[in-house]
């Protein structure tokens, strides 16, 4: 008795040649994209589908860099955060939107979608596909901004420390410049009140009106204020109830009780990298303890002595966790690049107990050694101004040189610090005391 071979009706089967490969390719360039060039790499993929000027994504799972921007410079340098959330309010649901939106300070024609998931948002200026647009290049643009989404949830979620570190100072820079402008401007517009309100201004009509006028301008600078504030600190209840959250499905699941002990309510609020850092401290912990013999419950427990988030986990396992285990070192690393510390304590036949302290703040470093960067007196001095969060026109009239010669030292300071961009720059400059 013999055995045929499989017969392949080679009909049902698409040739290789005919296989769409730039589309293919640009959904697995798009899959494996770093943070930084996500958005840069999306717009790449949607232009042969739907064109744009500008392409703006808005996250609040990336604490330190919420907008990731790529098209136009005049769009993406001016694009704001009031108007990304004003666009995303008026969205009902997931489905793509067009229709007109204020971005970068003019009324544009949009294409507007979200991701119910993470409540990210993507904004495309100006759409124009090749020609009318189908209902099939609508749905392979969804297709692509929900790959694009889920990326950016997963990469947050397992953020290397050099990622940490990076968002710590774009999120510290970012609040110090809201605040510098929130207090420039309120001096401006309270002044400007007073004297409206003056009683030898005598056309009532007129001040009436200014008054008003200026007063909703106020209340418009402190939410936005407030606004920038909320995505980069987060109250330590809510982010302890998105851990929560997170272990759900692992509790529903795996016949483990974890039990929580939440921290005060009043607990000061977390920088967002501490509480993203925190969140994916325990739950690798959780997952390594639930590899030990016999591990019935898991307890964990948040507290806040005012300058650290304090973590413990602890199990009722065999206690056989290793300190030296490539899962602990990963969140080890994970904790330190926060100036934090964790400690392991293994009791045989009493299971682990696990202390993580995580600082609220950046620490303060004194000025580090920067002579290995051969930077000229020049170079420094932009640096210098850079750190301090000017941007190259203030470079340019305090140091009484023109625009382009401060791009020109920008360029020379990328390459010599190796970095990318003007926040990895920053970032290397903290992390040497300069400020």
């Amino acid at each position: 008795m013999s055995t045929s071979a499989p017969q392949y009706v080679k009909e049902s089967i698409t040739p290789l040649a005919e296989l769409p490969w730039p589309l293919l390719k640009a959904v697995a360039a798009l899959a494996d994209a770093p943070l930084l060039q996500i958005a840069d790499r999306l717009r790449q993929a949607m232009l042969p589908y739907m064109g744009n000027s500008a392409l703006v994504i808005f996250t609040e799972d990336c604490t330190g860099r919420p907008q990731k921007k790529a098209g136009d410079e005049g769009i993406i340098s001016r694009v704001s955060i009031a108007e990304m959330d004003a666009v995303r309010a008026s969205l009902p649901d997931e489905s793509p939107w067009f229709g007109d939106a204020e971005i970068a300070g003019k009324a544009r024609p949009v294409l507007a979608m979200k991701h119910a998931a993470s409540n990210a948002l993507l904004v495309l200026t100006n759409p124009y596909p090749p020609g009318p647009a189908s209902q099939a290049e609508i749905e392979l643009v969804t297709y692509l901004w929900r790959i694009t989404a889920k990326r950016i949830q997963e990469k947050v979620a397992d953020a290397p420390p050099s990622y940490l570190l990076e968002s710590r100072a774009a999120s510290a820079e970012r609040l110090r410049v809201t605040a510098e402008l929130t207090d420039m401007h309120s001096t401006t517009l309270e002044t400007l009140l007073a004297a409206l309100r003056s009683s030898s201004l005598d056309d009532s009509t007129a001040r009436n009106t200014v008054t008003d006028l200026t007063a909703k301008a106020l209340v418009a600078l402190r939410t936005l204020s407030d606004r920038t504030t909320d995505l980069v600190e987060e109250p330590v209840a809510n982010a302890f109830e998105r851990l929560r959250e997170d272990l759900r499905p692992l509790t529903r699941f795996s016949g483990t009780e974890v039990e929580f002990i939440e921290p005060p309510l009043n607990g000061r609020a977390l920088p967002g990298e501490v509480a993203h850092a925190a969140r994916a401290v325990v739950r690798g912990l959780v997952l390594a303890m639930m590899e030990q013999p016999n591990v019935s419950r898991i307890r964990t427990q948040w507290d806040c002595d005012g300058e650290n988030l304090l973590i413990n986990v602890r199990d009722d396992g065999r206690g056989v966790l290793a300190p030296d285990a490539p899962s602990i070192n990963r969140l080890d690393r994970r904790v330190q690049a926060l100036s934090g510390n964790l400690r392991i304590e293994v009791m045989p036949g009493w299971g682990a107990d696990v202390f993580v302290a995580l600082p609220l703040d950046p620490p303060s470093r004194p000025a580090g050694d920067v002579a290995g960067w051969n930077l000229a007196a020049r170079e420094l001095e932009v640096l210098q101004h850079l750190a301090a969060g000017q941007r190259n026109r203030t470079i340019a009239s305090t140091l009484g040189i023109s625009e382009n010669t401060v791009k020109f030292h920008m360029r020379n300071l990328f390459k010599k610090l190796d970095v990318g961009s003007r926040t990895e720059a920053i970032a290397l400059a903290h992390s040497h005391g300069l400020r």
